[in-house]
């Protein structure tokens, strides 16, 4: 059975929530052994995900659901918003589930922060991962929101393990 644990990261754009999720990511893949399945929301909607003129793109481009599946990989292509226990669906076994973005998904969730915090986040995080850059004694951080090393992704990963939401 798998343990299905999924987990939220938030914060602002090139807070290093990508470079961080990258990290756990590898660390819990080739050093835990676990499947991981990641999410990230795209809110601008400014991802780009084919090539044009390549078959993949033209058929996504009919605005019609597509599934690209070769013998290494499976693309899919949706046309529509999913909501969460549909795109886990589309996962099927995973270990660990790592969302970036989404911050009213119910999930645990760790904010991340570089030079400031956004104390606007505060309501929104169990963890708060940051780097040497943040003096802590100029924020009064609520009480129950765990502190994270922002360059440890061993520390991290221990407390996705712990904290993280069982998924069904």
């Amino acid at each position: 059975m798998k343990k299905r644990l999924a987990v939220a990261f938030t914060g602002p754009s090139n807070s290093g929530k990508t470079t961080l999720i990258l990290k756990v990511a590898r660390k819990l893949i080739h050093e835990h052994n676990l499947q991981v399945a990641i999410i990230k929301n795209d809110p601008k909607d400014k991802a780009q995900f084919d090539v044009p003129g390549k078959d993949s793109y033209k058929f996504s481009d009919t605005g019609a659901e597509v599934i690209v599946t070769s013998p290494t990989r499976t693309t899919y292509f949706s046309q529509r918003h999913k909501e969460l226990d549909e795109l886990i669906a589309l996962f099927g076994e995973f270990d660990v589930l790592l969302v970036e973005g989404l911050k009213n998904l119910p999930l645990p969730r760790i904010s991340i922060f570089r030079s400031s915090i956004d104390t606007d986040y505060f309501p929104y995080m169990n963890a708060l991962a940051i780097d040497e850059s943040i003096d802590t004694k100029n924020y009064v951080i609520p009480n129950g929101i765990d502190l994270l090393d922002l360059n440890n992704p061993d520390q991290v990963i221990e407390w996705i393990l712990t904290n993280a939401k069982v998924m069904q």
